[in-house]
């Protein structure tokens, strides 16, 4: 019994400490890692679209994490020019810097453009198809949060 009632305690403690919040450290690694990630994403994103990133700015660049992250990225090939790039839980898009000044504007750009073109996806009828019905409704929800967050002036240290 004695044994049993040990066992149990063992456990209790175990699950407790596998539920325990992470400490800051933790967190800043984790963020650290999923800023690495995205932009790992980013960089191939623009690769498979044929343009080959040279730098990335990162002072002008935003992330907030785990949900989107927006660089700014200088490409050497196939000409040099320089891009907005989002990448995160969000289909990942890119558009030339001179579409929006800031970051915050370029989540704007981002969120307009993904509204029209899931509006022109559902308009043109390819969304009878269910795998075209559900990227559209991807696009309209993920449009719906970049708008959210590009509003919140408390995410851009905006008052």
């Amino acid at each position: 019994m004695a044994e049993e009632q040990i066992k149990n305690e063992e456990l209790n403690a175990e699950a407790q400490t596998q539920q325990a919040e992470p400490t800051p450290e933790q967190l800043e690694q984790m963020r650290a890692e999923w800023i690495r990630a995205q932009f790992q994403k980013a960089n191939r994103f623009m690769a498979e679209k044929g343009v080959i990133p040279s730098k990335v700015l990162d002072k002008e660049s935003r992330y907030l994490a785990p949900y989107m992250a927006v660089w700014k990225m200088e490409s050497k090939q196939p000409t040099k020019k320089t891009y907005w790039v989002m990448s995160g839980d969000l289909p990942s898009d890119m558009v030339d810097v001179n579409v929006a000044k800031t970051a915050r504007e370029a989540v704007r750009h981002f969120s307009m453009t993904w509204q029209l073109k899931a509006e022109n996806l559902i308009r043109s009828g390819v969304t009878r198809d269910a795998t075209q019905a559900k990227y559209a409704d991807l696009l309209i929800s993920r449009a719906q949060s970049l708008y959210q967050m590009q509003e919140d002036d408390k995410l851009w240290g905006e008052n």
